[in-house]
């Protein structure tokens, strides 16, 4: 059986980058790279086919990325004061068969502070954000906040990151399964969407010990004992 299709919004980006360098090299997936400007989606497309023979990734505007991917996974991987905005431009295209997945993360430097530092969100989480800003329907899940940029793009060495996978049952087990393409990788039963609030606070918590021990490559989590 196929793999579901993905959509990466905001995949110019580097952490969106790796994530569909992953997914092509994983192959026997449909990834298509969105991005406001689809001259930016379409550079970052050819990058990854010429890099991966036969991965068919597609660049498009975010709303039509999203259309493309309907019945499947669509990722925001935009930064957090990008998230309301994305969301907006997609909502039409939206519908309760797709999963959406939030990676973003509240951080400090939204309003000019540290990236060391979240800022608080009413919702509790971006991902309850976004939850909030999807129609009523659209399931909402929170994955991949831990999982280095740099880490994602090394495609000669493998990920060693758990992945926390928040959200309803049946996305969140959808969701899961998109760690099966990423080597070294390993998804763990995150439970309901709300604890999103906890993960995404380990992203400031990792970026500060990669800061103060100059590990640009970047650090990540493993449960241990499971």
């Amino acid at each position: 059986m196929a793999k579901e299709k993905v959509a990466i919004l905001g995949g110019t980006g580097e952490q969106g980058l790796g994530l569909a360098y992953r997914f092509a090299k994983a192959g026997d997936r449909e990834v298509v790279i969105g991005s406001r400007k689809e001259e930016r989606a379409l550079t970052a497309a050819e990058e990854v086919n010429g890099k991966i023979t036969g991965a068919g990734v597609v660049g498009l505007e975010n709303a039509a990325a999203t259309r493309a991917a309907q019945g499947g996974i669509v990722i925001l991987s935009v930064p957090f004061e990008h998230t309301a905005g994305t969301i907006k431009s997609i909502r039409d295209e939206l519908t309760p068969e797709t999963a959406v997945v939030s990676m973003g993360v509240p951080l400090a430097t939204a309003i000019g502070d540290v990236a060391g530092r979240v800022v608080g969100v009413s919702q509790g989480s971006c991902a309850e954000l976004c939850q909030a800003l999807v129609p009523d329907g659209v399931p909402v899940v929170s994955a991949f906040q831990n999982v280095g940029a740099h880490r994602l793009l090394d495609l000669g060495h493998e990920v060693e990151c758990d992945v926390i996978v928040s959200g309803a049952k049946g996305p969140r087990q959808r969701v899961m399964a998109l760690c099966d393409d990423i080597a070294g990788t390993r998804a763990i039963d995150g439970g309901p969407l709300y604890n999103a609030r906890y993960v995404e606070q380990w992203t400031a918590l990792l970026i500060g010990i990669n800061i103060r021990h100059k590990l640009r490559e970047g650090t990540g989590f493993r449960i241990t004992y499971l």
